[in-house]
């Protein structure tokens, strides 16, 4: 599974939400009945929304909320460990978070993540 979601200053790579975004969704949802339940993907999605908008409000503070943003690579790792989650949402969650070098690339990774959890919605309905 591969995303790419630029770096500061660059354009967006016009199929990120879209085809790979439909493309990573598909490799997640290939996962089972019992792992990466919306609900449960959807918590994370909410934490990356979260910080986002703290960082919208305020971009001086990246620097501080940056070791708190890759804490969800821990989370991730905790939710795989109890079987909520598998190792290909865990490795999308740590792919997209090794991005993350400002508040543009974070906002780029929810936005991706965004259209994610609109395609993964389609591929597991419930």
């Amino acid at each position: 599974m591969e995303i790419n979601i630029g770096k500061p200053g660059e354009k967006i790579n016009p199929d990120l939400f879209n085809d790979i975004a439909k493309n990573v969704a598909k490799v997640v949802a290939s996962g089972g009945d019992r792992v990466n339940k919306a609900t449960q993907l959807r918590k994370f999605y909410d934490e990356i929304v979260l910080w986002d908008s703290k960082v919208r409000q305020n971009p001086e503070k990246f620097d501080d909320y940056l070791p708190f943003i890759r804490m969800i690579n821990a989370k991730a790792a905790y939710a795989r460990g109890r079987k909520l989650v598998d190792d290909n949402f865990v490795d999308l969650i740590h792919k997209g978070l090794q991005q993350v070098i400002c508040a543009q690339t974070l906002h780029t990774f929810k936005l991706f993540m965004e259209a994610f959890m609109g395609f993964y919605k389609q591929e597991r309905p419930n």
